[in-house]
């Protein structure tokens, strides 16, 4: 039975926390590998609606363990919020999250760095959360960052922790930036966060390895998505971790020889949050029906999603940089209203077809969208339950996008909600699954 890893195939908010969510019923463990609190995953359950910023959403399971890896940046504030939220609404976290650590720990003084870099003059704005993330892994990869392990050791914290805000505060002086902060307040809140988080902490690289030996199975969770990627994705408006499936391995220590597949989600048309280059982007009133119609606004933010059209040279470059064996089309139902719906075949650039993905952003916001232009259906898709009772023309339109990928649609998702989702009998995705 594989382990899979199941990650955002275009610039992330594809709907990966409800496939998890669902998906994770066959797994006995969902690992999340990267990322920080500036990536929300929303969940339907009935009524219910969870917003999960750190925590994997297999926690959402009963007896499912989850697994916050090595490779995530760690807010404990906003853990043990996220965590006391879940568990009012009924949910036991405590007893089945596991906390790397090797995980680095953010820190308020991170936000700061970041709101001084955003705001500087002649800096490319790259319209981040603003939370700090990219500070904090900037201090991983500069190798003064302070990890899980560290802050749990009250003597060596204190010193590196005392170091570190040190240098924050002269770089802030000499930006001219003079916040008021209490550096030895906030070192005492995260000396007693640490002793309520100390119980979930354990090497979870150990952990996952031991869980596989024994033969239980795991579900990688992805943040983001893979044009976000530090590498791969539209530098430099991306994030600052590995959100492609090669962060997986590195974001968890399991080898890659222990994964089995890999499952790519993606909406039925595509998103984009914050600055930077967007191809297909839909101008109004298009843009906005689609925003309208699908809820196009940050789970963490609240902030409008830029929205646009199906992106297939997109989708089979990040088909190729993770090697999907499957796609999870989601929200369907957004595109009923439509007569004609645009997909982006292919670019062209001064006059000629692009066959690579442009590596300079400015390549990237000179491209000219190829499009083709294939009936709507018109009639509701919202809750459908089975492919065969799909419409006729939105099924072409999946076999169209499937063609043009070059990827089965193994699944597609007809609404917000667990039972809102077809898998396709006889797909890879299935026997994936198990």
């Amino acid at each position: 039975m594989a382990n899979i890893i199941i990650l955002g195939s275009q610039w992330g908010d594809e709907g990966k926390g409800k496939i998890v969510d669902l998906f994770s019923d066959r797994f006995d463990i969902v690992a999340r590998y990267q990322g920080g609190h500036n990536a929300g995953h929303t969940v339907f359950i009935g009524l219910k609606k969870f917003i999960l910023k750190l925590i994997p959403s297999g926690i959402l399971r009963p007896g499912k363990k989850a697994v916050i890896g090595n490779g995530l940046v760690l807010d404990p504030a906003a853990l043990l919020d996220e965590i006391d939220t879940l568990e009012a609404a009924g949910v036991d976290v405590t007893h089945n999250l596991a906390i790397s650590n090797r995980a680095h720990v953010l820190f308020p003084q991170h936000r700061m760095m970041e709101r001084m870099s955003e705001g500087r003059p002649g800096r490319i704005s790259i319209g981040t959360t603003s939370r700090g993330i990219g500070p904090c892994y900037e201090d991983k990869i500069a190798r003064r960052g302070i990890r899980v392990a560290d802050l749990l050791d009250r003597d060596a914290f204190r010193a590196q922790y005392d170091s570190l805000m040190e240098e924050k505060h002269a770089i802030a002086r000499t930006f001219g930036i003079d916040e008021e902060d209490d550096a030895h307040a906030i070192r005492d809140q995260y000396e007693t966060m640490a002793e309520r988080i100390r119980p979930m902490v354990c090497d979870t690289a150990m952990l996952l390895n031991s869980a596989i030996r024994e033969g239980k199975r795991v579900l990688f969770e992805g943040a983001q998505g893979t044009m976000l990627d530090i590498d791969h994705g539209t530098y430099p408006f991306v994030t600052s971790s590995s959100a492609s499936a090669g962060g997986a391995c590195t974001g968890t220590g399991v080898a890659p020889t222990r994964i089995g597949g890999v499952v790519g989600v993606s909406k039925a048309y595509i998103t984009r949050v914050g600055g930077g280059p967007f191809p297909t982007e839909a101008g109004d009133p298009e843009g906005e029906q689609i925003r309208r119609r699908g809820s196009e606004f940050g789970a963490v933010t609240g902030r409008p999603r830029r929205c646009g059209w199906f992106d297939a040279p997109l989708l089979r470059y990040t088909a190729a940089i993770n090697g999907f064996d499957s796609l999870v089309v989601t929200k369907l139902d957004v595109l009923d209203d439509f007569d004609t719906i645009p997909v982006c075949v292919g670019y062209r650039a001064g006059g000629k077809e692009l066959v690579e993905m442009p590596p300079r952003v400015a390549c990237m916001e000179n491209v000219e969208p190829v499009y083709e232009r294939l009936p709507g259906w018109k009639t509701s898709t919202f809750g459908v339950s089975s492919y065969e009772e799909l419409p006729a023309r939105a099924k072409d339109y999946l076999a169209f996008l499937e063609a043009r990928v070059g990827v089965e649609v193994g699944s597609v998702s007809t609404g917000p909600e667990r039972t809102q989702t077809i898998v396709r009998a006889g797909s890879r995705l299935e026997a994936l699954l198990g």
